[in-house]
């Protein structure tokens, strides 16, 4: 049970990180205490806003001697509530924003060290500036840390060819529940002393340990880059033409996203200096990428597989960007989705995966199945078609109050799409992890065999419950 912080803990704790490092001004703390959706809001008695390992650790263990609750955030760009802290002003805010620098980077051994508060975007600019980039990218790459990457193991539009941020990380530094710093940055290719403790931090959402720093791996910088915008008929097609392309080019496919014509139109409506790729509307859109070497093989190979897929009647037009700009304007397309839908009107977001081959299945079947309990609902899904993630979002009825029918129908549409998920063997997050927004339903709809060994984890690692509570586990 946590209790809350005393003024002689909050008197050592301004001493300990100074003016620089903490602050109880209400004004700076507001923008970091609701979600970067702006579903949750929670008070903190104060913000922490450490600039070395050390400090977190010093910090740490202060707040571990007292039992005081910490919520440790990064960016504060995630989707389900992990990084707010709950409305009784009882916790402190951990902010990494200040461990912002790239340590390290290993030009032969292709690895990068980098604090916890480095910007995504800031962390590409370092690597590439070095002939070598990292292979994972999303839409917030202009807030989101690598700790919260880290923490929430993210995925993003390469994880067809790359994995998703656990299969990135190499090694990873962190202060445990008690204070004590986990040192675990040295990237060895074989270590066998027991539990993963890497693999355990990464994913955990702050619960079990605050990332400080992470080993990275990196790649050569792409010589060569061919992006296609397609039309096509459904999901099943595009599954189709996935794994046509994905035999015939193999690693050099990074990115292979599909978008309903409805997603395409939101984005061409609301987002500005926006065109459509192609001259008439399809009922589905491909986004796919490829990365290799050879400029000109690239290009042959991709020209000739997508004149064969349309011979074969899975596209219906195509257009290839001529040169990096196009590249750009299409994945801005792609990466406005969400913002479009914003602008659109309320709705209900669901990061779900289920098997690659199950995907078209749950796309096609899902809405029949909300529409039959939920008339009038609205569904539309888009996104990373290659790893069987996409992002479901559910929109209430035309021509009615849409916030009124959310908060009478949320919770019980939201359990229905996860429960199809689960019936098709999927996971009800597949990249943004559980938060505060998906807990309950974890704990209604998972195994019970999974939630006893996270609740044994947590339990064992955090004994008095101080990192994060509220977060994942129930």
């Amino acid at each position: 049970m946590t209790r809350p912080p005393s003024a002689s803990l909050l008197d050592a704790l301004a001493r300990l990180l100074g003016p620089k490092g903490y602050s109880t001004d209400p004004d700076m703390m507001a923008p970091w205490l609701t979600d970067w959706r702006g579903k949750y809001h929670g008070r903190a008695a104060a913000m922490l806003s450490p600039s070395s390992t050390e400090e977190v650790a010093a910090a740490v263990r202060l707040c571990a001697g007292a039992d005081v609750a910490l919520v440790p955030q990064g960016g504060n760009s995630g989707m389900v509530g992990g990084a707010t802290p709950d409305a009784s002003g009882e916790q402190l805010l951990v902010s990494m924003r200040r461990m912002n620098r790239v340590r390290q980077i290993d030009r032969d051994a292709q690895i990068a060290v980098a604090d916890a508060g480095v910007v995504l975007q800031n962390f590409h600019d370092a690597v590439l500036a070095r002939g070598l980039r990292f292979p994972l990218t999303l839409g917030g790459k202009g807030s989101a840390t690598i700790g919260g990457l880290v923490s929430t193991n993210a995925g993003g539009t390469q994880v067809l060819r790359h994995g998703t941020m656990r299969a990135l990380v190499a090694g990873i530094e962190a202060v445990l529940p008690d204070g004590s710093i986990f040192d675990g940055l040295a990237p060895l290719r074989k270590d066998n002393r027991g539990y993963d403790l890497r693999h355990l931090l990464c994913g955990a959402e702050g619960t079990l340990g605050i990332v400080t720093a992470a080993s990275l791996r990196l790649v050569p910088m792409a010589a060569a880059r061919r992006t296609a915008w397609l039309g096509v008929d459904s999901p099943a097609t595009a599954l189709a033409l996935l794994r046509r392309l994905d035999a015939a080019i193999g690693r050099e496919l990074e990115g292979f996203e599909i978008i309903p014509q409805s997603c395409l139109d939101a984005v061409l409506r609301h987002i500005p200096r926006t065109r459509a790729p192609l001259g008439t509307p399809h009922p589905w859109h491909v986004l796919a990428e490829l990365v290799g070497e050879d400029d000109r093989a690239l290009g042959d190979a991709l020209e000739r597989q997508l004149a064969a897929s349309m011979d074969a009647g899975l596209i219906r037009d195509v257009v290839i960007a001529k040169n990096d700009q196009e590249s750009e304007d299409f994945w801005r397309l792609r990466d406005s989705i969400s913002e479009a839908e914003r602008a659109e009107g309320p709705a209900l977001q669901h990061d779900i995966s289920v098997p690659v081959e199950l995907m078209p299945t749950f796309i096609a079947e899902n809405p029949g199945r909300l529409e039959h309990v939920f008339p009038g609902a609205r569904t539309l899904s888009f996104g990373h078609l290659g790893d069987g993630n996409v992002h479901h979002h559910v929109q209430p009825p035309t021509g009615i109050d849409g916030r009124a029918w959310l908060a009478e129908h949320g919770e019980a549409v939201s359990r229905l799409v996860y429960s199809h998920v689960i019936e098709l063997g999927g996971s009800i997050s597949a990249e943004h992890g559980i938060g505060q927004m998906k807990r309950g339903v974890l704990a209604e709809l998972d195994s019970a065999a999974r939630l006893a060994a996270l609740r044994g984890v947590k339990s064992g690692l955090d004994p008095a419950g101080i990192f994060n509570p509220g977060k994942l586990i129930a």
